[in-house]
């Protein structure tokens, strides 16, 4: 038996990482230990490429610097699903005492590894590369990156070297690993503050992009230049629905484009990428909110489709088969490369965005969280949600609730016939609400902390670029009425 094992930037992140290899080790078991800090991404690779039953990487992803953890994958490279997570814990439970823990012995188990699983893991994202031709002619685009203190330094800057790309800007303040992120509160690229330096460095340069990554380099935050010149933070829905659209239009154009190409995001991730896949006639599958489930789903279809790119809202891109949870080091690489394209034609990423809204409508995405501390707070959320359920809203914000699904039932439920369908996806405690108008609203309540997270999205025709900006204000106000509707902003 044989596992991968990978660490980031944490505080502890190497000793806990060297704890578990010794575990391993002593219980027999062969270990492909990382010798530095490496991308959560690389490891998902690295187990499939070494063809290990698992793997952990020591990560608290994009948490605050007190946080550290570990996640746990399985032999595709992917997170732990049921049945396989139920059983780890079972495993886990039997042990009565640290007496009971193999912690030393069996060095020999121990295998370091590093520079040479690098280059394999770049040369497939170099693999990636669509429109060679378009990064070529556009080798000079100034890219501005950030790490934000994080593992993404050790393979970013590769990455977009493999592309082509040589005016590569790292913001030195951020640069260093350093698991106490001194320049920010939180490590995490979709935070406005968390970004700031890299967009201050942006201005400076008048750069053509600027990207972020967080500590373990699976998520990415991109800015770009607005129609008025003002640099401006593209949303987790934004990017995804940019990548996913490239992905496809590209290929189609090379002619490497299959019959069976398939997509996949998440429920709560935007339905323009629906859209798109169904206009170009490319499955487009929904899936609970992780990308373990992302992976699930390519497990399911191999051999009957091929995956091409995944994503979901926060921040999460997967391109390609090669790596089984989210990738930002790849992502960086063909967010850039889309960057190129778009400035061949003499345009920006933002032009592109209002161009595809344009063409399939203006989908606004938000979402809020509300914490409920307290003894109390796990019950009020939970209280929340039963009501939803037992009494879902008939009208939301002016517009009449036409369906609900409930993803804890595995129900979808028309409010107006009494019709009920089954929801064929594994048992979720999630709720949707799709009005007359088209807008839809999810409850979903965290794993981890005390809170639930509403999300919201809503959508027009544009007729126009021109159209934009009023068009995406009155978006703005439709959200906002539908948090007051909801009696969302004193909860």
């Amino acid at each position: 038996m044989k596992v991968a094992i990978a660490y980031d930037c944490r505080n502890n992140s190497r000793k806990f990482a060297e704890i578990t290899a010794n575990i391993f080790a002593a219980n027999g078991i062969k270990v492909y230990l990382f010798d530095l800090l490496r991308p959560t991404p690389e490891l998902s690779f690295a187990i499939r490429r070494l063809d290990c039953q698992g793997g952990v990487v020591c990560t608290a992803s994009h948490n605050p610097k007190e946080y550290n953890g570990y996640k746990a994958y399985w032999d595709d490279g992917a997170q732990l699903v049921s049945p396989h997570d139920k059983n780890v814990i079972t495993e886990v439970e039997k042990i009565k005492s640290l007496d009971d823990v193999k912690w030393e012995g069996h060095k020999e188990n121990i295998i370091i590894i590093g520079k040479e699983m690098d280059e394999d893991y770049i040369h497939m994202v170099k693999s990636l590369n669509v429109s060679p031709d378009a990064c070529k002619e556009q080798h000079d685009l100034k890219i501005v990156y950030t790490p934000i203190h994080g593992s993404g330094i050790m393979l970013v800057p590769q990455a977009l070297k493999a592309f082509g790309f040589d005016n590569v800007h790292i913001v030195k303040e951020q640069e260093k690993p350093d698991g106490n992120f001194p320049t920010v509160i939180y490590p995490n690229p979709e935070e406005k503050e968390t970004m700031s330096i890299g967009l201050r460095k942006a201005r400076e340069l008048d750069a053509d992009i600027l990207l972020g990554t967080d500590p373990d380099a699976d998520r990415v935050g991109a800015g770009v230049k607005s129609n008025h010149g003002d640099w401006v933070l593209l949303n987790g829905n934004q990017t995804a629905l940019l990548v996913f659209n490239y992905i496809i239009e590209a290929r189609k154009a090379r002619g490497i484009a299959k019959p069976n190409d398939m997509v996949i995001k998440t429920i709560v991730t935007t339905d323009m990428i629906d859209e798109i896949a169904k206009a170009n006639k490319v499955n487009c599958y929904n899936v609970l909110t992780g990308f373990k489930w992302i992976a699930a789903m390519i497990k399911e279809k191999e051999g009957k489709e091929d995956y091409i790119v995944g994503g979901e809202e926060s921040f999460g891109l997967m391109i390609g088969n090669e790596v089984r949870d989210k990738d930002a080091v790849s992502a960086v690489a063909m967010i850039c490369e889309i960057a190129a394209v778009e400035k061949n034609k003499g345009q920006t990423l933002f032009n592109k965005l209002v161009e595809l809204y344009v063409k399939y409508g203006l989908y606004k995405e938000d979402l809020i969280s509300i914490t409920k501390k307290g003894m109390n707070g796990s019950k009020e959320i939970a209280d929340m949600m039963q009501g939803y359920r037992d009494n879902p809203p008939l009208n939301i914000a002016g517009s009449e609730v036409i369906t609900l699904h409930d993803y804890e039932k595995q129900v979808s439920k028309n409010l107006s016939t009494g019709k009920v369908e089954k929801i064929e996806l594994p048992k979720s405690n999630v709720l949707q609400f799709i009005t007359e108008d088209g807008s839809k609203i999810s409850a979903r309540p965290s794993g981890t902390e005390p809170k639930i997270k509403f999300y919201f999205s809503v959508h027009v025709p544009l007729k126009s670029a021109a159209e934009f900006e009023a068009a995406d204000q009155k978006l703005e106000k439709k959200i906002k009425e539908i948090i007051s509707s909801m009696d969302l902003n004193k909860a």
